[in-house]
């Protein structure tokens, strides 16, 4: 299970980064044990499967949650996206044990670099996983990365230079938002090489690095 592998404690749980946060933050929904309230700070499409909450009345997310064991909260905006709740993060935590917030937004690209007010991760947030698009691998920065003028600026790299995984690696470990990085999209023995290279590249940085796939169900700890 992806929660167990993260070690996911109670609290509020940010997700970042580009190549499958709105996947993970499924998967996590449904595999933890208890009640589940997933938001966002910046916008998300909303989760079809699970009741939608856009108001700010405590006893109206309390009662969904009695019906359902997770709940998506937030109010729609003009394209029919959810922004950040009404409620602030420290009275989610009294409505239920997990909060899950995707932090993060990346036009939905395998990479990304952060701009300085990126990401947007609650002060109350305990645990942070930044995911990353192995489906990136060998594509030029200019076509994979959101923000490619940030990730040369990080790695000395040129725009038409393709990502390898060394200098996604760079890229992580010069920003340093997250101790724990989740490479997606492996899905092949010639992928799984690549994410053997971006797990050394990272080996020296302090993070744990995990790949697998969640279409496929796979995460490892490398």
């Amino acid at each position: 299970m992806f929660s167990q592998m993260f070690g996911l404690p109670e609290g509020i749980v940010s997700v970042v980064g580009s190549g499958g946060k709105t996947t993970l933050l499924s998967t996590l929904a449904r595999e933890l044990p208890g009640p589940v309230i997933l938001c966002t700070t910046t916008h998300m499409f909303p989760f079809p499967e699970y009741p939608r909450i856009g108001g700010d009345d405590a006893g109206q997310v309390r009662d969904a949650l009695e019906h359902s064991r997770v709940v998506c909260l937030g109010r729609p905006d003009e394209n029919d996206k959810l922004t950040a709740p009404a409620m602030p993060f420290s009275q989610l935590l009294a409505l239920a044990p997990w909060v899950l917030v995707e932090a993060d937004g990346s036009k939905r690209l395998p990479f990304k670099a952060h701009a300085p007010h990126e990401p947007v991760i609650p002060p109350e947030s305990g645990h942070t996983i930044l995911v990353v698009g192995a489906s990136g691998f060998g594509t030029s920065i200019a076509q994979a990365v959101h923000r490619p003028e940030r990730f040369c600026a990080l790695t000395d790299a040129q725009p038409q230079d393709p990502v390898t995984p060394e200098l996604a690696a760079l890229a992580i470990t010069r920003e340093g938002l997250s101790r724990q990085v989740f490479l997606n999209q492996v899905e092949s023995e010639a992928t799984w090489a690549l994410a053997r290279r971006f797990a050394r590249a990272l080996e020296h940085s302090g993070t744990q690095v995990f790949a697998g796939s969640l279409h496929q169900g796979v995460c490892r700890r490398l």
